[in-house]
Formats: C-alpha cells, structure tokens, sequence
C-alpha cells in the first residue's frame, strides 16, 4: 500500500482540525499519517522520521509547500517521493495554477486519483528555492504592506496591500536596471518598476502576473514592466488584474532559462516571503526537480 505523510501547517490560513480530518478521511486508500508542524525543525524532524514514504501532502499553501519542499531538497529527497498539495492556505496560488480543486476533500481526490507530473523549480541567487514566483518592485512593496491585513482578512489583506502601494507609488520613480535574461541584456533603459519570474501564472491570492506560465516547461516567465506615469501606472494595475498586461507596449514578457538583475536595491517578495533589499537578484531554472500529483 502506498503511503504518505501528511503534513499540515499549524499557521495556515484555513487549516482547522475539521478540513484536516475530512482529507485524512479522503485518503484513506493509502496508508496515511497526518502530522502538524509549527516550525522548520518540526518539518525536518517530521519528514526526518518518515523517511521511507512514498509521498508527502501538504495540507496548506504556498508558503508551507515552500517550506515543504525546500526541507526535502536539504534533505536530497526530492527526487524521491511524489508531492501532493491540498489548498489550506490564504492565497493557495500554486494550487490554482496546477487548476486544484479550490475544496480540500476533492484536491484529497486528486491525490487518491494519482496522476501525476513533473514541476520546474526555481532556484535564487542565495542557493534558495521559489516554487510559484517571485517578484521585485511594486508587487513587493504591496507585499509588505499586506503583511499586518494578510492574518486578520486572509487573501483581502493582498488587496488593501496593493491599494496602499499603489496610493504611495504613484508619483515615486522606478529603479534603474541592468535585466539580463539567458546571457542577454534587455535593450530597453527606462525606469522599472516591477521585475517578475515564475513557474506559476497567479500571485497574491490570485492576481495573473505571469499568466501564461508553464510550470512544466523548462522555463521562467519573465515580465518586466516600465510604466512610469501616474496614468500608465493606473491602467498597468488594472490590466494586471485582468490578466492582459504583457501585451502592453510598456511590458516585455518573455521566457528563458537564466534571469539576473543588477542596479537599485529592491526587496524581494519570493512565494510570498519578504527579502532584501539588495542590488542584486538572480534566478535560474531547474527542470523537472519534482514530480506532483494534479487532475
């Protein structure tokens, strides 16, 4: 009988014991224990004492399959179990690009179901990984200011967050960059204001900002916008939102396999952690690091 770890995230934003026990319900094919974690070294001492499993579910979101599958790359066990993914976070962006089931019991009847697909993964300049995006500019000044909403209102917090920057950001001056993709600088030279790279096509709690990304491609999605006007800045806001803003002229979409960026310091919003600022940033892509189970 297969078995498998599930592991959920005491601070999730909607792991209650009640969904955690309708999944574990759910997966009763296998030979299923359910564990609850609170910190980085409950999760490697979890995963530590289940070595010999077959597959790992992550009863959370974005962040607690961050935190999941960056302590079985330490561990040299990535290549080894199949990882499963059950939506119990505030955002849950991965999910929704992998299109999981949004209730946790049918996402838990994907898993039973087994199919499954190899994922890309991202890896930083600091040897850390990125599984969905990552993102500096404007996107990770709003992160920042979601932070003390995203607790209280879950994935609203994003929302207020992007009010607030955008309110501030209006009038503020993009960041001189040099953005080198694949060994290649850009041409263009005017001010960014947002550099983005991912697997994942939706970051918080929704929004497309790399919407047609591949997570099994072999490739970054890269967006770079230099809106610079307050009129322009406006209309890029709400083209994101829509999903359409890599066909505007002040956008450049592209993919590749390498992506570095150097000049201003600018924070980092990375599956939705806050990093920096530095100076520089880069990414690089390894294909078909994991295998998942999706629909």
């Amino acid at each position: 009988m297969t078995s498998l770890l599930a592991i959920a995230n005491a601070d999730a934003g909607t792991a209650d014991e009640q969904a955690i026990s309708d999944v574990a319900a759910a997966l009763n094919d296998f030979d299923v224990e359910v564990v609850t974690t609170s910190s980085p070294e409950d999760l490697a001492e979890a995963l530590d004492r289940h070595r010999d499993v077959d597959g790992v579910v992550v009863l959370g979101g974005d962040g607690s399959l961050h935190a999941v599958i960056g302590a079985l790359r330490t561990a040299g066990r990535l290549a080894h179990v199949v990882i499963g993914l059950v939506p119990l976070g505030t955002g849950n962006d991965f999910a929704a690009t992998l299109e999981l089931p949004a209730d946790p019991v049918e996402a838990a009847k994907v898993i039973v179901a087994g199919r499954t697909r190899q994922i890309d993964l991202i890896i930083d300049g600091q040897d850390e990984i990125v599984i969905n995006a990552a993102h500096i500019g404007i996107g990770a000044e709003a992160a920042k200011a979601a932070r003390p909403w995203k607790k209280a209102l879950g994935p609203v917090g994003y929302v207020i967050g992007a009010v607030l920057t955008g309110a501030r950001g209006l009038t503020q001056p993009g960041a001189h960059l040099t953005i080198t993709v694949d060994g290649t600088d850009l041409t263009r030279k005017e001010p960014v204001i947002q550099v983005a790279v991912g697997n994942g096509s939706f970051v918080g709690g929704g929004t497309p900002l790399l919407p047609q990304a591949d997570p099994s491609d072999g490739e970054l999605d890269v967006a770079v916008s230099y809106t610079e006007s307050p009129r322009r800045r406006i209309a890029y806001a709400w083209h994101v939102r829509r999903g359409d803003h890599h066909r505007r002229d002040d956008v450049v979409y592209l993919r590749g396999a390498e992506v570095s960026v150097h000049g201003d310091e600018l924070a980092c919003t990375s599956d939705g952690e806050l990093s920096g600022p530095r100076s520089e940033h880069s990414w690089r892509i390894e294909p078909a690091a994991l295998t998942m189970y999706v629909p």
